[in-house]
């Protein structure tokens, strides 16, 4: 159940861009992490970009007591407290990475509760400090601008499949990254993806989507977190626990001992 006022986000959407038809009644609770889960062109990133003001489309989005769209009002996206990861990094290329990161103080509107230390301390980011965006790995600069979006100060987090580009071990490293932060932060998260296996690890809620509509809520399944957990086990690990499970008497689904 979604609690109310200073604890609740709130978004009614309804309209096109373009072609695509965006009907959206969003009420989740503005703390921890909300999935938002779907297939590709479901609307995913039509609403995060409306909930960050990037996107005008008629209606309402309220976030913990405050009004930041309504049928009187529009807050542009500059004046939301708003921090966006997008799928691709879009670091600054003539900047380094330390110039990446304090544009994202520069930008802060309020008052600061992640240090420009603490940021670098999470993400592991003091061996890239002195390096132009060019020449990092693709799970760097996405780590850098995970950095910077925290350093603007949010109040939220939109995170837009941040390690959907990204080779698997990238992947898993962002996603350990996120779980720290998640942890070590009060800072609440939409987090868009088309994997659920991908939100199992740290999602609080998941929310799903498709054809521009939220068409249910559930809690990441058990199997997803099995297999999330399974992801961290070494072949040899992974060999005892099949050997355990075949001297039980366990077999694959539609096998007979």
């Amino acid at each position: 159940m979604t609690a109310a006022g200073e604890e609740a986000f709130a978004a009614r959407l309804r309209g096109k861009l373009g072609a695509f038809e965006l009907d959206v009644d969003l009420q989740t609770e503005a703390r921890g992490v909300t999935a938002l889960i779907g297939p590709s062109g479901c609307g995913k990133t039509t609403l995060l970009r409306c909930l960050s003001g990037l996107c005008h489309m008629a209606g309402s989005v309220k976030f913990k007591g405050a009004v930041w769209q309504d049928e009187h009002r529009f807050e542009p996206a500059h004046r939301r407290p708003v921090g966006y990861v997008f799928q691709e990094a879009s670091l600054f290329p003539h900047l380094s990475v330390r110039q990446n990161l304090t544009f994202g103080l520069k930008r802060a509107v309020a008052a600061a509760t992640v240090s420009l230390d603490a940021a670098i301390d999470l993400l592991d980011l003091s061996p890239l400090l002195e390096r132009s965006p060019a020449k990092l790995s693709g799970g760097e600069r996405q780590r850098v601008a995970i950095g910077r979006a925290l350093l603007v100060q949010p109040e939220l987090l939109l995170m837009d499949e941040p390690v959907s580009s990204l080779d698997v071990d990238s992947k898993a490293e962002i996603i350990g990254r996120l779980e720290q932060i998640h942890r070590a932060l009060a800072t609440p998260i939409i987090y868009v993806s088309h994997d659920p296996f991908e939100v199992a690890r740290f999602a609080d809620r998941v929310l799903a989507m498709r054809d521009g509509r939220i068409v249910g809520s559930a809690s990441p399944v058990p199997e997803c977190h099995a297999l999330a957990e399974l992801e961290g086990l070494s072949d040899k690990q992974v060999r005892r626990l099949a050997l355990t499970a075949l001297m039980a008497g366990l077999r694959p689904p539609g096998e007979r001992a």
